[in-house]
């Protein structure tokens, strides 16, 4: 639960229960922690307000459902999206389920109590919720719910990757390990990861990046225009949201390219107009749909896409307060995600 910026602790709090017709109720088997819980236990996100169960990533089981639910039963085993969507508004209409006018959006672990918890309300359970695919592991699944859509989405598809791209990502945490395996599916020519941790870039290396580059001890700017022959990388990724590594991937792309902005951004940022006016950059920003979780979960079903490496770290669901310590000291645990369950198991 967070209790106000920096303060969160496991506390005894009644289960959820059935609120309105269209909601289903679930065990929550495995959950994760997200870059964003850390954003909002800082006070980036100032809509959280002290008393609210965080998290937005779950696989689990439901265990009651509302009388308007028609595709999801009891018994059944979901994956809970981080974005919930009432389906009928005008953007969940369009697919822009983020942006949601009827209740949904970002709302689990931000505006109603989220998923690190035994039990979770889910709103909306028919279109936020999918079946978990037999033979899919909790540990294969607990990704798509938010950071494999959120690569694929926000950054690739945003990014508008194609074949032969150079492609650029500013950050090698969970983000950007994500994206990378999402830019591969476009078959770019080179996938440069910028990093300052050499264990992350390793793991980049591993997943599938062409060329790694370690920030503190070389220029990426060199390196991807001697890689480019001056030009610049065709769509760089900002997966950190601090103010240096969105205007490191500004600096990258070349004239005519695509900066998809990935990360969340607790300050502002100097964007340089004066500079990149001329340049015909296109430059997005997104908060995740979902709309390509289904698409996702059927690649990882047939092995086309791996997620088991960027799981670094185990731990019992009442273990989370020691899990949230491992994961916000990154830089000294090597952590990237780690895996919350209702049974004990060795990091």
């Amino acid at each position: 639960m967070y209790h106000g910026i920096g303060e969160k602790s496991w506390d005894n709090v009644p289960d959820a229960t059935i609120q309105q017709p269209t909601d289903a109720v679930v065990r929550v088997d495995a959950v994760t922690i997200c870059g964003t819980d850390l954003h909002i236990l800082k006070g980036d996100v100032a809509t959280v307000t002290p008393g609210r169960v965080l998290g937005h990533e779950a696989v689990g089981t439901v265990v009651a459902i509302g009388s308007g639910v028609q595709r999801v039963a009891v018994g059944d085993r979901v994956l809970v999206s981080a974005i919930s969507a009432c389906g009928v508004c005008r953007y969940c209409r369009a697919g822009s389920y983020s942006q949601c006018l009827g209740g949904g959006g970002w709302i689990l672990g931000h505006r109603i109590d989220g998923t690190q918890a035994e039990y979770v309300r889910v709103p909306f359970a028919d279109n936020s919720t999918h079946p978990v695919p037999d033979g899919v592991s909790d540990e294969q699944m607990i990704l798509l719910a938010d950071i494999l859509p959120t690569a694929y989405e926000v950054g690739v598809l945003n990014g508008a990757v194609r074949p032969a791209d150079v492609v650029a990502i500013v950050g090698a945490g969970p983000i950007g390990l994500a994206a990378v395996l999402a830019a591969k599916l476009l078959s770019p020519s080179h996938i440069a990861v910028i990093d300052r941790v050499d264990a992350r870039l390793d793991i980049a290396r591993a997943i599938g990046a062409d060329i790694t580059i370690n920030s503190a001890n070389q220029d990426p700017k060199e390196v991807i225009a001697d890689l480019t022959h001056g030009l610049g990388a065709d769509v760089t990724m900002e997966a950190v949201g601090i103010p240096p590594t969105f205007e490191l991937a500004v600096a990258l792309v070349r004239p005519g390219g695509h900066v998809a902005n990935i990360g969340v951004h607790g300050e502002p940022v100097t964007l340089h107009l004066e500079d990149i006016w001329i340049k015909n950059l296109t430059l997005t920003t997104g908060l995740v749909d979902t709309r390509s979780t289904s698409t996702l979960i059927e690649l990882v079903a047939s092995g086309q896409i791996d997620t088991s490496s960027l799981i670094t770290h185990r731990f019992a669901l009442s273990d989370i307060e020691q899990a949230y310590r491992v994961f916000a000291d990154a830089a000294t645990t090597g952590a990237l995600k780690v895996l919350l369950s209702n049974a004990p198991s060795a990091q």
